[in-house]
């Protein structure tokens, strides 16, 4: 079914973008800031989207499906992807990019197993959250 490889394709790369997101995160909050306590929450936040993952699709499909040689959004580098002038821009852009594929998670989720939805729509909204619990680090 042509349809569900492409559902589970949509779903291995917001999967990726949302743990990538975190992990950048994650990496400035350890590395440069040496923040335990934030690098922790990152780190946790990361994981529960690989247990919401393992506990609700079929991981096998999940990389069947992935097709990162014919992604169409694989070539090239966006536009804002290459206009990143600190540390507070690849913050903020990676907070962004894990909340908006937590959302499309959230809503194609739905299709291969209904109750997923709710699980990824706590954790965009913990993001929320931490996000502006880091944007007041930030500005001190």
């Amino acid at each position: 079914m042509k349809d569900k490889r492409n559902i589970y394709r949509i779903l291995d790369a917001n999967l990726n973008r949302a743990r990538e997101g975190l992990r950048v995160v994650e990496e400035v909050a350890r590395f440069l800031w040496e923040d335990e306590g934030l690098s922790k929450k990152l780190k946790d936040l990361r994981h529960r989207i690989t247990k919401i993952s393992q506990e609700n699709f079929d991981q096998k499909l999940l990389l069947r499906y992935r097709d990162s040689q014919g992604d169409l959004g694989a070539k090239g580098m966006g536009f804002y992807e290459g206009k990143r002038k600190d540390v507070k821009t690849i913050v903020q852009a990676n907070l962004r990019r894990a909340e908006e594929a937590l959302r499309v998670l959230e809503e194609f989720g739905k299709l291969i197993k209904k109750d997923v939805a709710e699980s990824f729509k706590n954790l965009r909204f913990k993001i929320y959250t931490l996000e502006k619990e880091i944007e007041e680090l930030i500005k001190e």
